[in-house]
Parts: structure tokens; sequence; C-alpha cells
């Protein structure tokens, strides 16, 4: 038997094991025990209708699922009647006084506090009139039964609210959950769509420059070269070509209140500036560059200052840091950026838990490696490592 299948018994066994004893009770113990205290001339009813009567106040607890206040209710319905055609049938089975007891349980724990008072009070009532109808009961009866049922329904009102605030707890917790993935999703998508329309600027300037290079070329060409005059005017055309089909696709991405990115993207070469703006924010910040600067593609250079952009904004706004450094190396092909802080080393909660989503995206896309973690001596560190080719 498959794992999956004993997990669905397993599963079955607990919601209805209570469904079951009810059954197995009713079945092989209840009804032989009527039939017992007939012939020692116990219930004064027939034996066909006690067993009835029996069957009848004690299944409706199989159905409180479905109906959580008719069902409790239903049992001392027919405990009610039953009692006008057998009057000791209810006082000579201890399961009578069993399922009254689980139904008022089951009448506290109803949500609708309003209607749980009200089967309080119709239970007590339905009591009442069985005890006038039993023969052997007197005021005291009355009063401790009374107490009794107010106990069990007590019981019941407890249990249910402590029910329902472990439900409310785990949908909330269901709901944060979903809220976390709807956040990480939309923090995945905005920041592909940035890169997109990222690219279409960097990719769009090269094409550009291709295209008119193409132009200028072509008209230099000597009137004999109409064979070169073709291709290039092929090139050029092609260049134009690409570079509509690239803004057509980026307007799908753009959002209608974003303006078209006129400005040139940012790169390594404005890091500095970058660095006096965190100052003049109020962080100190230490940057320092190891190796010889080299010549970036334009996305890596772009990725590079968004990253350090990312790691300072994080330190800044939500870290509360008071100091931050940042290194980049130029080493071996490849060019590696660490922004550490002294903040609180959680990598600015949830808005900075999403930017890294993004700061991820960004960087597998041109094959690069991401660190990102508290410091064992505290604070926060952004680690990545791009390729340069």
């Amino acid at each position: 038997m498959s794992r999956r299948r004993l997990w669905k018994l397993w599963h079955l066994a607990l919601r209805y094991w209570f469904d079951a004893v009810i059954l197995g009770g009713v079945v092989g113990g209840v009804i032989p025990a009527i039939v017992l205290q007939h012939t020692k001339n116990g219930p004064d009813g027939p034996l066909w209708f006690d067993i009835l009567a029996v069957i009848g106040f004690t299944t409706p607890l199989l159905l409180r699922r479905r109906f959580p206040l008719k069902a409790p209710l239903a049992i001392y319905v027919v405990i009610g009647l039953s009692s006008f055609v057998d009057r000791m049938l209810v006082p000579s089975i201890f399961v009578a006084f069993v399922a009254a007891l689980a139904g008022l349980v089951l009448i506290g724990m109803y949500p609708d506090r309003a209607r749980a008072v009200a089967g309080l009070v119709a239970v007590q009532g339905i009591a009442v009139v069985v005890g006038l109808n039993d023969p052997t009961q007197h005021g005291g009866d009355f009063v401790w039964l009374a107490i009794v049922f107010a106990v069990a329904w007590t019981v019941g009102f407890g249990l249910g609210g402590k029910f329902r605030e472990v439900d409310e707890a785990k949908e909330q917790a269901i709901r944060a959950e979903r809220e976390r993935e709807e956040q990480a999703r939309l923090a995945v998508a905005d920041e592909r769509a940035r890169i997109a329309r990222e690219l279409h600027d960097v990719v769009g300037h090269s094409v550009s420059v291709m295209t008119v290079q193409a132009s200028a070329v072509r008209r230099l060409l000597e009137p004999d070269q109409e064979k070169e005059r073709e291709a290039l005017l092929v090139v050029e055309q092609t260049g134009r070509e690409a570079l509509a089909e690239m803004r057509r696709m980026v307007g799908v991405l753009r959002r209608p209140e974003e303006a078209p990115a006129l400005a040139p993207q940012p790169s390594l070469e404005q890091l500095d500036r970058l660095v006096e703006q965190a100052r003049e924010a109020g962080l100190p910040v230490e940057l320092r560059v190891e190796g010889a600067p080299l010549q970036l593609p334009a996305g890596v250079d772009l990725t590079a200052y968004r990253l350090v952009q990312e790691g300072l904004t994080n330190a800044l706004k939500h870290a509360r840091a008071e100091h931050a450094e940042v290194l980049v190396r130029y080493s071996d092909g490849h060019v590696e950026l660490t922004i550490s802080d002294d903040g609180t080393g959680d990598g600015g909660g949830d808005k900075g838990g999403h930017g890294l989503v993004g700061m991820r995206e960004r960087v597998s896309v041109y094959g690069g490696e991401l660190e990102a973690g508290p410091r064992p001596e505290g604070g926060y560190r952004l680690r990545a490592k791009l390729p340069i080719a």
C-alpha cells in the first residue's frame, strides 16, 4: 500500500472515529441493553419503539458537520417526544444522558452566540417536559439537571471559541503566505519589465549606432560598388526595423504612467555620484575600487550600478545602518561588488527581500552569482560577481 493511500486512510480515521464509536455503541451496546432492560421490566414502552427512539436521538450526531445546530437540537426533540410514549426510557438508559450532554456541547460551540443561547433555553425547556413526564423526578432533580446542562453548554462555548481562534490564525497565515508569494511574483515581474526597458535603451543605442554607421558608409561608397551599397542598405533597413519592433515590445511592458526613458542609463562611472547621494542622505559610505577598471558591457555595467544602488538603499532606508562600505573589484574576467553595512542585518525586511528577488533576476540574466545575508560580526552584506565577457 502506498504512503499516500495510508495517509488518506489515517486522515479518514481521524475525521470519522467518533462516528464509528457512535454506530458501534448503538448497534453493539445500547440496543442489546434495551432488550435486556425490557426483560427486567425497565422501560414501559414497546420494545420496537424504544429501539427506534434510541436510534433517533443518537444518529443525529452523525450529521453534526452538515447541520451544526439542527442536528443536536434534533436529539432533544426526539428525547422529548419519546417521553410521552415511554416515560421511563430516558431515565432508564445512560446513553440518553450522554447524547444530551454531547448535543449541548455542540450547541455551545455554534459560532452564532444568539442562536447558541436560544438553543440552551430550548434544551432546558425540553428537559423540564421530560422531567414532568417522569414520575420519579423531584424538584431537586430539575435544578441539578439544569446546572449540568449549563456546564456542558459552557464547555462547548469555550471550546468553540478556541477552535475559531485556531481556524482564524490558520486562515491569516495562509493569507499572509499568499500575499508574500504575490508580492514576490510582482517584484519579479516588475524587475523583468524594468530589465527589458533598460535592455531596450542599451541594445537600442548599439543598434542605432550600427544603423547610422551603415548609412554613413553606404553614402561614402563609389558608384560602381553597387553590391556593397545594397548589402549596407539591407543592414540599415534591418536595423531600423529592429529598433521599431523593440520599441513596440517595450511599449507593451511599460506602464501607462511611465514616460519614455530619454536620459542615458547609469553605469559604474556614476558610482561616485551615487555614493555622494547616500552620504548627503546621512549614511557615511566608504568606496573602494581594487584592480584596474575595465570597460564593461552596457548591460553588465547597468546591473552593477543597480546592485550598489539596491544595497545602499536597503542600508539607508530599512536596516538603520550607521556606516556602509562599497567594494568594487576587477579581476579574472569578472567584476565583483560587495556592499556591507552595520545595520540590523535583515536585508531590509519584506521590501529588501523583494528587492533581492529583482536583483537575483537581474544577475541571472548575465550569468552572475549573488549572495546576500547577515554578517557574522553584525550588519548585512550583498555580494555579486558578474562576468565581464
